[in-house]
């Protein structure tokens, strides 16, 4: 197993819930409100992918890392010791962390990273959560091999909203570089340019068929016809989003972010990096095998990707052997419409009385690339952005930089010159963000950089406008706040128009990630009742290494059920 339990005891308990699936209608929930303890040993592993043998970091041993299973209610508990020669931190993606701000794991945000040889335990319980979470490293570039599923299941006796599956599997969609993607993430940075295209795309870790040394290299779910399986989509990849889907069959979308959805059929579905989804899939084709896809959406213009997908097989149990696949189609990598379309028919399930009608704090952020003025000496090896600028990101214009001591240490023991509290709550100016942006590179697009947060009181009512931008180019980002699962109250093309935007406050979808519209908006609403400094930032791990970021510091409530605990023992030093 995936494991290191602490008691044979408890190793059944898991075995047994690992393995439910195998009951299919007749299984049973496990007892809940346990404690699941888990080891995590960071570590490097050497792997042969792409003819290339090398080095990757993981975790336990096993690419992608070990599942972590538990129970609505149930208590986390994971020792991760780092064996590996980096620094390194592990952060729950999607998981609200009540009270537990410190184990949320951003690198100089809510801890230090783990150093070399050191241990740090999080301790966290789900709290009316359950669903596909997963987890992955939150420092450098290290997410691209560090990641691995997180399964929550209903509390004992509460069914699916949906038809119980007769298996359930767990697909991550990953990115694979054949080299060192702690120094790949120095050299991009240094270069002030754009990253190269991963080097593979990946489906729990296989490239599939369709790359060099890769024909046995693929992931299959064997199936029997007839059945309905449930897939639990996650994507862990760095600086792509990527469609997916099965040639011939149908994907039912039920749960998006560990929040059910009312039933959405579709051809493909389409992930951005930290985006989960559960889909079911129902073996209602003629015996034989057929082709699972991973491809690119690329949404920006002129920049390199990787065009290649990555293949899986969906299998029925029966086929000759040697069969032929039957091929998936996929859409158009620049396929907006696609996109756009399956967003809008995404509804959250029973989620009405949830949405906040009265707001509190109103922001507007902006989101999108810069390109920075040369600073350098060396501005050929330095300068490789636009008219010979640096690449930066920015929300509001500003570019979040990593401080010397987490934001959260800093922020719970008043330590003054670490952050600062003035991330504007809206733009400095306003423009056509979408298609007048300045973009005479590197006079006009130039952004300021600094450690600001936003500080709001506890129980406020938030709606935030995340307004895509031009500046550089138009992107579909892919954008994350720890701490909360938010509603996607409203989305649409262009700029944002108080006066014309459509909200659906009736059934809007709960996420933790958005992906905002290429060259378009998206509203969130939440209530800020999680005591902490809570990270905000792209996904695409290159817009975040340029500072396409920011932290909201939620204050403390009344009462220590709305109190922020003291940091644990062994959180990390810098």
């Amino acid at each position: 197993m995936a494991y290191q339990p602490t008691s044979f005891l408890f190793w059944l308990r898991l075995l047994f819930l690992a393995c439910y699936s195998s009951l299919h209608a007749t299984a049973q929930w496990p007892g809940g409100g346990s404690t699941r303890f888990y080891d995590f040993k960071i570590q490097s592993k050497w792997v042969y992918k792409l003819c290339n043998s090398r080095q990757i970091v993981v975790v336990n041993d096993m690419y992608p890392g070990p599942v972590v299973y538990a129970q609505e209610g149930d208590r986390i508990i994971v020792q991760v010791t780092n064996e590996s020669p980096h620094n390194a931190t592990i952060h729950w993606h999607g998981v609200r962390q009540i009270l537990s701000c410190w184990f949320d794991g951003p690198a100089y945000v809510t801890q230090c990273p783990i150093q070399p040889g050191q241990s740090f335990t999080h301790e966290f319980t789900m709290v009316n959560q359950r669903g596909t979470f997963f987890w992955h490293a939150h420092v450098s570039w290290l997410r691209a091999t560090v990641y691995g599923a997180l399964i929550v299941y209903p509390t004992t006796g509460v069914p699916y909203p949906f038809q119980f599956p007769y298996e359930e599997h767990i697909v991550i969609l990953g990115e694979y570089w054949n080299q060192d993607v702690v120094q790949l993430q120095q050299q991009v940075i240094a270069s002030g340019g754009g990253p190269p295209p991963a080097d593979a795309f990946t489906i729990n870790g296989h490239p599939g068929p369709n790359y060099i040394c890769s024909a046995d290299d693929f992931y299959k779910i064997d199936v029997v016809p007839g059945k309905t399986y449930l897939l639990r989509l996650i994507h862990a990849g760095l600086n792509s989003e990527h469609f997916f889907t099965i040639a011939n069959h149908k994907l039912t979308i039920v749960e998006a972010d560990a929040s059910y959805t009312k039933p959405l059929t579709t051809d493909h579905v389409m992930l951005g990096p930290g985006q989960t989804m559960n889909v079911l899939v129902t073996a209602d084709q003629p015996v034989g095998k057929y082709s699972m896809a991973m491809g690119p959406y690329m949404s920006a213009k002129g920049l390199p990707f990787q065009n290649i997908p990555s293949i899986g097989y969906f299998q029925y149990i029966g086929i000759m052997p040697n069969s032929l696949s039957t091929p998936a189609r996929l859409p158009s990598f620049n396929d907006n419409l696609a996109v756009q379309t399956i967003m809008s028919g995404l509804k959250g399930l029973n989620t009405a009385s949830d949405v906040p009608r009265e707001i509190d704090t109103n922001l507007f952020v902006t989101i999108g690339q810069n390109v920075n003025k040369c600073q350098s000496r060396t501005p050929q090896q330095n300068c490789q952005g636009l008219n010979n600028g640096t690449f930066a990101a920015s929300m509001n214009n500003f570019s979040f930089v990593e401080p010397t001591v987490s934001v959260l240490e800093a922020y719970y023991k008043g330590l003054d010159g670490y952050f600062t509290e003035d991330f504007p709550e809206a733009p400095l100016r306003f423009y056509d963000f979408v298609n007048g942006a300045p973009n005479n590179a590197p006079f006009d697009t130039n952004s300021m950089k600094g450690t600001r947060t936003k500080v709001v009181e506890y129980g406020s009512r938030v709606q935030m406008i995340l307004q895509n931008t031009g500046t550089v180019t138009t992107d579909n980002h892919p954008i994350h706040l720890h701490g909360f699962s938010f509603y996607v109250v409203g989305f649409g093309n262009g700029n944002y128009n108080p006066q014309s935007a459509q909200f659906d406050l009736v059934d809007p979808p709960k996420v933790n990630t958005i992906a905002v519209t290429v060259g378009g908006w998206a509203a969130i609403r939440f209530v800020a009742d999680n005591p902490g400094v809570w990270f905000m930032h792209c996904h695409f791990d290159i817009h975040q290494s340029w500072g396409l970021a920011t932290a909201l510091i939620v204050k403390n409530g009344v009462g220590p059920l709305q109190t922020l605990p003291h940091p644990p023992a062994d959180l990390p030093h810098c």
